[in-house]
């Protein structure tokens, strides 16, 4: 960079989910964009993955905060974060009334920061006009070297389609498809695709993080379905990245770790429904979210409204059951073809944004998303997010 700018901070404190972190590195690019020469800083919760803004070159300076977002913490959690910038700019779901009910460990952080941070030109949120900020910026990771000679190890170039697939998120198992369910998803990609290199992906550990809920059982399980399979599980998140790099989709419900591997380039699948609509899409990365029948299916109830479990091996959110796969198993398959014939990403927005506007009529909390990308492929006669 040439001359020194004024120094930003993006104080992105949040839950603690990969996602919530992919947020902030797409953020801090904006920023960056909009004046090179900004010295760029971002305060994030420690129990995310902060070791994303190691392969992110718009951030210069990483602080991390430990954090409950449930209880209220100490008066010096931010006392070695320092306190001086230009500006400094907050998450806004840290000032949201509707956070604060379930958050009130959040709410007390953004008033800490609000008594710590002292800027010459302002603290302001994210989406306020000012200070500058650039929209529609790709995000592309920069993983280490290793990890990608491993990964190309791991996984070298192969006759057929090779799909990443990650069973389930952070939540209870019960919120996720079966493992019957996903049997019968596995086994129909490889009828269509005989040729087909599943990449099984997934985390146990437990080191304070997010973790998968799937079983090492129904792994073991999931991968006796097709000829092909290769596991990776429980390794560093560079080299889980580094493997999805070298697959060309991701199949996954809605997880934050599609968002880190939309960072990493690789296009996402999405077997939509649970808590929240897709709302992170990175420019130049194409997906296909398969969006359930709310009727049928009902979800996107938003916290505290959780539907009542089915009955499908036990309990089972209506829209990871059996029912709701079987109805959109057949799109779930056409996803993936477009996916692998190169579907573009305007054409990807263009769609999802149109099958998006008309199952939610345009409500605004649900056609939310990072940098309001889905308001600029609304339909033409279909009013956009305020």
């Amino acid at each position: 960079m040439g001359a020194v700018g004024e120094s930003l901070l993006v104080n992105f404190v949040y839950c603690h989910p990969v996602g919530h972190a992919v947020e902030a590195l797409q953020y801090a690019l904006g920023y960056r964009r909009a004046d090179p020469d900004r010295r760029i800083g971002v305060v994030l919760n420690s129990a995310t993955a902060v070791q994303l803004t190691d392969w992110c070159d718009a951030i210069d300076d990483v602080y991390t905060v430990d954090i409950d977002v449930f209880e209220p913490g100490g008066p010096d959690v931010l006392a070695h974060v320092p306190a001086e910038w230009d500006w400094v700019v907050d998450d806004p779901r840290g000032h949201q009334a509707w956070q604060h009910q379930y958050f009130p460990g959040l709410q007390h952080y953004y008033e800490l920061s609000a008594q710590h941070f002292r800027t010459t030109r302002g603290h302001a949120q994210v989406g306020d006009p000012r200070p500058s900020y650039q929209r529609r910026n790709q995000l592309q990771l920069a993983l280490p070297p290793e990890s990608r000679r491993w990964a190309a190890e791991l996984l070298p170039d192969h006759d057929g389609p090779t799909i990443a697939v990650l069973p389930g998120g952070s939540a209870e198992r019960w919120r996720y498809p079966s493992l019957a369910s996903w049997q019968r998803i596995l086994e129909a990609f490889a009828q269509r695709w005989p040729q087909v290199r599943f990449c099984l992906t997934g985390k146990h550990a437990d080191d304070g993080r997010t973790s998968t809920g799937f079983s090492r059982a129904e792994f073991e399980a999931l991968a006796e379905v097709a000829p092909h399979v290769v596991q990776v599980i429980d390794v560093p998140l560079e080299r889980q990245l580094a493997a999805l790099q070298r697959c060309d989709l991701l199949l996954s419900p809605h997880t934050g770790f599609a968002f880190a591997a939309m960072a990493a380039g690789t296009p996402w699948l999405t077997l939509a429904g649970n808590d929240w609509a897709e709302y992170y899409f990175n420019p130049g990365v194409p997906f296909h979210s398969v969006l359930p029948d709310l009727e049928r299916f009902p979800c996107y109830l938003l916290l505290g409204n959780t539907p009542d479990p089915v009955d499908d091996d036990g309990p089972r959110a209506p829209s990871m059951s059996a029912a709701r796969i079987d109805a959109d198993l057949p799109e779930l398959l056409d996803g993936a073809a477009r996916l692998l014939a190169g579907l573009d990403f305007d054409t990807a927005m263009r769609d999802h944004a149109a099958r998006a506007h008309a199952l939610f009529g345009g409500r605004r909390e649900l056609l939310y998303s990072v940098d309001d990308l889905l308001a600029d492929y609304l339909p033409a006669d279909a009013p956009g997010p305020r």
